[in-house]
């Protein structure tokens, strides 16, 4: 029955019988046989089946809570007799916005992994808003955000501090002067993140706290669409240090020194609220701690 149900929630979650079949390493006949059980045992439709999207019933959303309940109940049994047994094993899902995904937390992973090889890490690295939403959702257990993270049913501790550049073309006009004066980043053209990135929430609050006037401007889905587009010399950007040291010392992008200023921002480690926590957990979150303290 609990594989059944697993493969029920998949396919609620992905509406789509072939991709859960593909996540749940199983034949899409056996997916369409385990939907099929649960629907005799119940005796009632949970899904209608289209071409194109898989239709949820009441009754099948009724059982998708119910459902997600009786497996995360069931992970928790897992990891209470696993702790213990004081072995470190089971799942950690964890969520990362880009910057920290992409550039930080693979460091932490690497060391994680050597001391814990036994837990099965899954990574999800999304925007923060997407990150939080899966937070709060329970689909994830931990979340490392950049941005100010607001909603209910959230811990929310600081980490770490992130300094924030301004980027810009090795041969921009401003990339030889020592000391800008804020009034001489008017004007220019900028390269930011899409909505919902920390990244373009700072660079917007940066914008509005100065009044920098703004010539004109692109969007970009991700960090390394940003460096590509200032080393192209498709304009200026405000980015995390952590995405540039690699650029910069290859002096393929300049660092813009804004007089007597330096731009921080906090990250972020965020959970559920009501979640306790696994052992697995535990040790990730004693590891992030370190990076704290570096």
């Amino acid at each position: 029955m609990i594989d059944y149900l697993k493969t029920f929630v998949t396919v609620v979650e992905q509406r789509h019988f072939s991709k859960s079949a593909k996540i749940l390493n199983l034949s899409q006949p056996n997916v369409s046989l385990h939907i099929r059980y649960l629907e005799q045992e119940f005796d009632t439709k949970l899904l209608i089946r289209s071409p194109k999207l898989v239709q949820v019933t009441e009754e099948g959303e009724i059982l998708y809570i119910r459902a997600k309940k009786m497996l995360s109940l069931l992970e928790e049994v897992k990891q209470e007799l696993n702790d213990r047994m004081e072995v470190v094993k089971g799942t950690l899902k964890i969520g990362a916005s880009f910057t920290i995904g992409e550039y930080i937390l693979p460091l932490v992973l690497a060391d994680y992994a050597k001391e814990h090889s036994l837990v099965k890490v899954e990574v999800m690295v999304a925007n923060t808003e997407e990150v939080i939403e899966q937070v709060r959702s329970g689909s994830l257990d931990i979340g490392l955000v950049e941005g100010e993270v607001t909603g209910k049913g959230l811990k929310v501790e600081p980490f770490m501090e992130d300094e924030m550049i301004i980027i810009a073309p090795p041969h921009h006009p401003l990339s030889n002067i020592e000391r800008l004066k804020m009034e001489m980043i008017h004007n220019e053209t900028w390269i930011w993140r899409e909505s919902g990135s920390g990244t373009r929430a700072y660079s917007d609050q940066f914008i509005s706290e100065f009044d920098i006037k703004v010539k004109h401007f692109f969007i970009f889905s991700s960090s390394q669409g940003i460096k590509e587009a200032v080393a192209a010399g498709l304009g200026i950007a405000m980015i995390s240090l952590w995405t540039v040291r690699k650029e910069l010392n290859a002096n393929e992008i300049k660092k813009l020194k804004i007089s007597n200023r330096t731009f921080t921002r906090p990250f972020y480690v965020i959970q559920a609220k009501d979640s306790s926590l696994s052992k697995a957990q535990q040790l990730f979150l004693r590891m992030i701690e370190k990076v704290k303290m570096k």
